[in-house]
């Protein structure tokens, strides 16, 4: 709507900021849209734009035409087992963190996550051991 922060911001400066250097890719893959710091109920949030929909649309888009607000958030008390899920069940690179408001405080990405299950030296292993077969599938 009309007083969606979302309707009145544009495509062109959102591929401006997931194109910043220090964000990683996972983070670069989407982009949370909340309530703005001087709309109520602020900072809510209101649903994720995906990198492919900034890229199949001319600049100009509102961002509020391209917005999925069928993606659910994770809680800030989420178990790492529930995100886990969560990223693989939608195959996703990161999911927005809210609070028990609803209000974005975040986000975690499918590396926070493998930093939390892999061992603490998981680093420390030779990098020319063999890659086992997963289940998936490489390229």
């Amino acid at each position: 709507g009309a007083r969606d922060p979302a309707s009145r911001s544009h495509r062109g400066r959102s591929l401006a900021h997931v194109r910043r250097e220090e964000l990683s890719p996972a983070l670069a893959s989407s982009i949370f849209i909340a309530r703005p710091p001087l709309e109520t109920p602020t900072g809510r949030f209101l649903g994720v734009v995906h990198i492919q929909q900034l890229l199949r649309y001319p600049p100009p888009e509102p961002l509020g035409n391209l917005v999925d607000k069928t993606l659910e958030p994770v809680s800030d008390h989420a178990h790492i087992s529930e995100v886990a899920r969560a990223l693989a069940t939608y195959n996703l690179n990161s999911l927005p963190v809210v609070n028990s408001d609803g209000r974005l405080v975040g986000a975690v990405t499918v590396d926070d996550v493998l930093d939390h299950l892999l061992p603490d030296d998981w680093r420390a292993h030779e990098d020319d051991a063999p890659i086992r077969k997963l289940g998936g599938r490489i390229g």
